[in-house]
Order: C-alpha cells, then sequence, then structure tokens
C-alpha cells in the first residue's frame, strides 16, 4: 500500500511540472516573447499625440484609422490625444510629449508632420528607454536611438501619377483636354522631397510619350493659395496646361481653383484624397490624388515588431511595395481613365513593387543635380 501510495505521488509531481512547463515556456519562445503572434502574442500600449485634431480628412485621420485596425485586430490598446493646432497651442504639444513620457505607460508613443521633431527630439533624449515613433518627418533622423522615423516613397507615387496626367492630356474626347501634350505641376519649396514628387512625375510622364511638357513652378509657401492660382492661371492660358498636379499643402489648392475659374483644366491632388476635402465645385475637377497612407505604415511597423524587426535609430522609406504610398483608384479615377490606362498603372505599379522598374530619387545621391536637369528639359 506505501508502494502504491509513492507512485501515485510521484504520478502527481510529474504531472504537476508537465502542466508547469505548458504555461511557462522556455525564453525564447514564440509564447515567451510575443514576437510572432498567436494568442499569446504582445499587445501593445500606445499613445498617439495628433498636433491638430482629427477629421482633418487626411494625415491624422489615415493614422487613427490605422491604430483603429489593429485595436480591432487584437494587437494594440491605444488612446489619441489631439492637442489642437493653432500657434497657441503649441507650448502643450511639447508638454504632452512630456507627460506620457514621463507616466512611462506606453510601448510606443506616436506623432507625426514636419511640426513636431523639435520638440519630439527634445524630449526624446530625455527618456532614452521609451521609444517613439514620428511619420512624415526626417528631421533628425538617425540622432536618437529611441526614435523611428517613417517617410513615404513620393517618387514611386509621382510615377504613377505621371502615367496618369500624360495619357489623359490628349484625349480630346474627354472635355476641357485640349491636344497638347502640356501638363503642370505646382509644387511647394524647391527642395529635395517636393523634387521626389517631381522626379516620379516625370519619369511616369515621359515613359508614355518620351516629348511631353511640364510646367513646373514653386510657390515657396505651403499656406497661401493665392501664388498657385496665379501660376495655375498662367500655365492654362499661356501653356494650354490642362492638368495641373498640386504638391504645395494647402497652397497648392489654387492651383485647382484656378482649373475650375477657367473651365479648362483638371487638378491632381495630393497626400490624401482630396475629392474628399475639397469644396464640392473643385472635387468634381479633381481627377485622383497621390496618397501617403499613413495608417498602413503603422500597420507595417506594429507588423515589423511583432516579427522581431525594430527600426528604432533609423529613417525607414516605405513605397508601393510596403503600401506606403499609392494613388486614389475609385471616384473620378474610375471615371475618367480608359480600361487600358487603369492596366498600364497597375503595371506600372506592380514592377515597381517587384523591382523590376526603379524610380529615380531626389533624395538618392545626384538627385537634386537630376531634378534641376529633368524640369530644364520639359519646360514648355
Amino acid at each position: 500500500m506505501k508502494k502504491f501510495a509513492a507512485l501515485l505521488l510521484a504520478l502527481v509531481m510529474v504531472l504537476s511540472l508537465a502542466a508547469c512547463g505548458e504555461k511557462n515556456p522556455p525564453a525564447g519562445s514564440a509564447s515567451a516573447s510575443g514576437s510572432t503572434g498567436g494568442d499569446e502574442a504582445k499587445v501593445y500600449n500606445v499613445v498617439y499625440l495628433v498636433n491638430g485634431n482629427l477629421g482633418d480628412k487626411s494625415f491624422f485621420d489615415s493614422a487613427e484609422a490605422g491604430l483603429a485596425q489593429l485595436k480591432a485586430d487584437g494587437r494594440i490598446e491605444y488612446r489619441t490625444i489631439e492637442m489642437g493646432g493653432l500657434d497657441e497651442d503649441k507650448p502643450k504639444w511639447k508638454d504632452t510629449l512630456y507627460e506620457v513620457s514621463e507616466s512611462g505607460e506606453y510601448d510606443v508613443i506616436i506623432c507625426g508632420t514636419y511640426q513636431m521633431p523639435d520638440f519630439l527630439k527634445e524630449v526624446a533624449d530625455q527618456y532614452p528607454d521609451q521609444k517613439y515613433v514620428i511619420f512624415d518627418d526626417n528631421t533628425y533622423a538617425g540622432q536618437s536611438a529611441n526614435v523611428m522615423n517613417i517617410t513615404y516613397r513620393q517618387n514611386d507615387m509621382g510615377y504613377l501619377m505621371g502615367i496618369y496626367a500624360a495619357t489623359l492630356t490628349t484625349d480630346t474626347s474627354i472635355e476641357k483636354i485640349n491636344e497638347d501634350a502640356v501638363i503642370g505641376f505646382v509644387g511647394g519649396v524647391d527642395s529635395p522631397v517636393i523634387n521626389d514628387f517631381l522626379i516620379g512625375y516625370i519619369e511616369g510622364a515621359q515613359s508614355v510619350n518620351p516629348d511631353i511638357k511640364i510646367d513646373v513652378r514653386y510657390t515657396n509657401d505651403y499656406v497661401d493659395t493665392a501664388i498657385a492660382k496665379e501660376y495655375g492661371l498662367s500655365m492654362i492660358n499661356d501653356n494650354k496646361c490642362d492638368i495641373i498636379w498640386g504638391v504645395a499643402g494647402n497652397s497648392g489648392n489654387g492651383a485647382a481653383e484656378a482649373a475650375y475659374e477657367t473651365g479648362k483644366a483638371y487638378f491632381l491632388g495630393v497626400d490624401s484624397d482630396q475629392e474628399l476635402t475639397l469644396s464640392s465645385d473643385l472635387a468634381a475637377i479633381t481627377l485622383t490624388s497621390g496618397l501617403k497612407n499613413i495608417g498602413n505604415s503603422l500597420i507595417w511597423f506594429f507588423d515589423e515588431l511583432d516579427a522581431g524587426r525594430t527600426y528604432f535609430g533609423q529613417e525607414v522609406s516605405l513605397g508601393l511595395a510596403e503600401g506606403g504610398v499609392g494613388i486614389v483608384t475609385d471616384k473620378n479615377f474610375a471615371t475618367y481613365a480608359s480600361d487600358d490606362l487603369k492596366a498600364a498603372i497597375s503595371a506600372a505599379e506592380e514592377a515597381i513593387k517587384n523591382g523590376e522598374l526603379t524610380v529615380d530619387s531626389a533624395l538618392a545621391e545626384g538627385g537634386p543635380d537630376l531634378a534641376v536637369q529633368l524640369r530644364t528639359e520639359v519646360q514648355p
């Protein structure tokens, strides 16, 4: 009887140890690390700081949509703090960065755009163990080991926009289109990032028509629409330009006003779907928009994090392959583009994704000189 009891006790101990082994996998296993997904994958605690307000139908809303999708998928818990976008709100931006960093609550703090890097650099250097992501800015890329900069390959997007504009500009079956192969580009500051859009636009257009002319002008401003409208009127009336891409923030929308008021041209939007942000009159003449897909890029970031790949202390530029950029393909695009044009854009997108086609970049070595050379060659 004593032998039986001893054997029974030994069996219970073995089963208990086995059960403990299941609940506590060795370090480095999928369940222990939470890096490969599955039921035990880590759920990250995230805070998203908006240096403005949601409802912009642009970058802020796109980021929010990506985070909402991650939450719906059970991958993150997150809090969004809208800090306001006026000049008097700016002290709050830095104060809020300090507050959420000091709390130690969050695995990742996310913010975006060109207005935030000075504040982020100061705070991130004070909290080296806190991780940060800033999208659409590379001001201090690589200078803080705990900050990841996400930028976007606007040259890839520009290539598709160039194909679209160059194909439509001589299709006189479309109202407002004349027979002259002339399109326009209204950029903001004459800078590498703006010229990255431009190089893609020129190369995409030349892939359709090597002799196409592109009227290129810069507002040197991202707010005032008056100068872009003036440029747009000159492009349309003097050079018979019938499609203009505005790449100058709100300033570029002046070119849309010129296109509408003359009744002789169309507009192309940038960064977000501008058919959703412009007035109904201007939206009606906006054929498509080049997109920076902020939400997709944040999903990509967490995909990489779960896979054990981190990029803190680095700049990562996302293109078509990663879903970081694209173009609007519904609404006016679908109405005006022929099946052949849609197929051509899809083919170019696939070629860029798989590496068969490389679009030059103004951000690469020699890129600034290339931008000057190309815009000089195509000027009407």
